[in-house]
């Protein structure tokens, strides 16, 4: 038993890091403009739908196939913000925002399942079925290699946000957009750019969803609750947040799988939700002073 908690902590960690790279562009988008991006589920499947492509019919690999679908999918949220996000009225952007971005996700879903149907799919490479053997446990590579990709990306939105021109101005609009527009920033600018990077990172989580787990265009729905689950425990709009978020929703559900039954880890995993919202609204790592950490 000791050996089924342990795996199943480790299992809940790799886990952890790619819910946190996908809930990452989630929070994000919505601490710089107050927008609750119901597409973002269905922006995961779309990108795995890209690798599938792309290594099926290309035999370009999953990781590497990552150079061209992330740069797609950053162009996809840029045509998206233009197009609907910024035509939204300030006052009414978060509520209206659930109804356009819930209209994106529909058209999107029903361009995939027409162009590949109902059917389940899911990517395949060597190292999707392998595993290796480390200090008693098996680790499949594609929960070890996509958790170390998270860290890498992550790591990346943090230098982009921390080490930059551009992130002092996102940071600028996650605290005050209106102040941060008397100083100077353009605002709709960093709105449309951060809106593409939050969609961008998709592609990755997208990538390593579709190796680990049987997929069709319908797969959003489940996505999108996990995503705004760990979104809210969390605190919105804090990137870290959505990091310690996932790791400790993911660790708990296998925890629960083993100790319990594997039929109450779904539930217990939003059971979890109403009950860090009754004890700290803000979220676990969410602050009220802050936006954004």
């Amino acid at each position: 038993m000791g050996g089924a908690v342990a795996k199943a902590v480790v299992d809940g960690v790799l886990t952890g890091g790619v819910y946190a790279l996908m809930a990452a562009g989630l929070t994000l988008i919505f601490g710089v403009m107050d927008i609750i991006n119901i597409a973002q589920g269905i922006l995961v499947v779309l990108g795995a739908y890209l690798s599938y492509v792309l290594s099926q019919d290309l035999g370009i690999g999953l990781f590497l196939g990552l150079l061209i679908t992330i740069p797609s999918l950053f162009v996809i949220g840029v045509a998206v913000e233009w197009a609907f996000m910024r035509r939204l009225q300030e006052r009414e952007r978060t509520a209206l925002s659930i109804l356009v971005t819930y209209g994106v996700a529909i058209v999107i879903e029903g361009i995939l399942e027409l162009i590949f149907g109902p059917n389940y799919v899911q990517l395949r490479a060597w190292y999707v079925n392998q595993s290796f053997h480390v200090l008693g446990f098996y680790l499949p590579y594609i929960y070890v290699f996509g958790f170390a990709l998270a860290v890498f990306l992550l790591g990346v939105l943090y230098l982009i946000l921390y080490r930059s021109r551009f992130g002092r101005s996102v940071r600028a609009s996650l605290q005050d957009r209106a102040a941060a527009r008397l100083v100077g920033v353009n605002v709709e600018r960093v709105s449309t750019i951060t809106f593409g990077i939050g969609i961008a990172v998709t592609a990755a989580g997208g990538m390593v969803f579709g190796a680990t787990n049987a997929f069709n265009a319908n797969s959003g729905y489940d996505l999108i609750s996990r995503l705004l689950t760990i979104v809210i425990l969390g605190g919105l709009g804090s990137i870290g947040g959505a990091l310690g978020a996932a790791v400790f929703m993911t660790v708990i559900e296998g925890l629960v799988a083993v100790l319990w039954s594997p039929v109450w880890a779904t539930l217990v995993f939003y059971a979890a939700l109403v009950l860090v919202l009754v004890i700290k609204p803000v979220g676990i790592f969410g602050q009220r002073a802050a936006r954004a950490q």
